[in-house]
């Protein structure tokens, strides 16, 4: 069998920046091609056309074409064209897309198309409390409906999705994967009291929440820290730097007690992790988030938000906590127990590992997106 993915980003040097999108194509490309089936991925909106093979996968790097008019429906044909190339002379069986903004809307493929649901614009839009473009909106409903088959990566998202779009198709539920080897608990001990955020420094991440529960947790334990790490983005809101926001929201004892680190490598995550006693990710929207992956797998103890995909991934008072990220106080308390006893948070660290294993893993998730590939094929 021949998969293709189609996205707008993968973490590769040649492709540029990638976030979590592009961590789950590449954790699932890998371990299809142990599997012995053949991976193709199409990255979009590049700046030159590049194709190479590394790793066992096929990488085809199309470049951005701009049209003075209609330019969002030429690239799209643009691109079917390419990728029509390809499935014929490469013997592609399924391509897969993700829902962002509907890219596969106007594509006509030779082959069966599965949207995975990553989170739309809308369902963004809709957790984040704002308006959406109408043409993203107007996109992502066509390449939905035109879909062969639809799948997501969380019950909450697939269900979210189907009532902003008013989906009658059936949606198959198969969860983001990590690599386990990747994300291995480390043997370098913890520093005390140190918390840490790890993602875009970004609202909707919760980020600016953040500010008012490290205020609580600082007000009670003023030994603790918080290690904030990620890209600056401007607010959509206010249409300043989300982490002037968030400084401007500590308290001076609080601000005292943070340290902030732009993008770093995932060499350095894994290092920060290690050292973190808590990990603190209180985000208002997600659809199944790596980064919550990647620290449960490093046996970390978590207070999550408490939002749809969290009950599908956390389980609260087991393998961390989870709260409304807008009530500083009752966050803050669960971080401060954690801190305070950090046997516990150790024994909730293993417990998150166990969950990754169980239902997160490569190994176990490949598998069931075998299947769903060979049954898409079949029908």
């Amino acid at each position: 069998m021949h998969i293709a993915f189609l996205t707008p980003e993968y973490p590769h040097p040649a492709t540029g920046n990638s976030g979590g999108l592009g961590t789950s194509i590449k954790n699932l490309a890998i371990s299809l091609v142990t599997e012995n089936i053949r991976v193709s991925v199409f990255v979009y909106s590049q700046k030159e056309g590049l194709s190479f093979e590394e790793n066992g996968i096929n990488f085809h790097l199309i470049k951005h074409k701009k049209n003075r008019s209609f330019g969002w429906y030429f690239y799209r044909k643009h691109l079917q064209q390419a990728l029509n190339k390809y499935i014929k002379s490469e013997g592609i069986d399924v391509m897969e897309a993700p829902d962002w903004t509907g890219i596969s809307a106007f594509i006509n493929l030779k082959c069966p198309l599965i949207i995975r649901m990553n989170g739309t614009d809308a369902y963004f839009c809709d957790l984040e409390g704002r308006k959406q473009k109408w043409k993203n909106r107007f996109f992502e409903q066509r390449a939905l409906k035109s879909a062969d088959a639809l799948l997501s990566v969380s019950a909450y998202t697939a269900e979210k999705t189907r009532g902003l779009f008013n989906l009658n198709k059936s949606i198959t539920v198969i969860p983001n994967s990590i690599e386990i080897g990747e994300f291995s608990p480390s043997e370098k001990p913890v520093e005390k009291n140190r918390l840490l955020y790890f993602g875009t420094i970004i609202r909707k991440k919760g980020v600016l929440e953040l500010a008012g529960i490290l205020n609580e947790v600082v007000l009670r334990k003023p030994e603790a820290e918080l290690v904030l790490i990620g890209k600056d983005v401007v607010d959509i809101f206010e249409n300043r730097s989300t982490l002037e926001l968030f400084r401007e929201k500590l308290s001076p004892g609080a601000s005292m007690q943070l340290t902030y680190l732009p993008e770093v490598s995932y060499t350095d995550i894994k290092e920060q992790l290690a050292k973190a006693t808590v990990i603190v990710l209180p985000s208002f929207a997600e659809a199944l988030p790596m980064t919550w992956l990647e620290a449960m797998a490093m046996e970390k103890a978590l207070v999550t938000s408490n939002i749809g995909w969290a009950k599908e991934m956390m389980i609260d008072g087991e393998t961390g906590f989870t709260e409304d990220p807008k009530n500083h106080k009752a966050y803050a308390e669960k971080v401060r127990y954690l801190l305070n006893h950090p046997e516990e948070a150790a024994a909730m660290g293993k417990a998150a590992r166990q969950q990754v294993l169980l239902k997160f893993s490569t190994e176990v998730v490949v598998q069931q997106n075998m299947e769903f590939y060979e049954e898409v094929v079949r029908k």
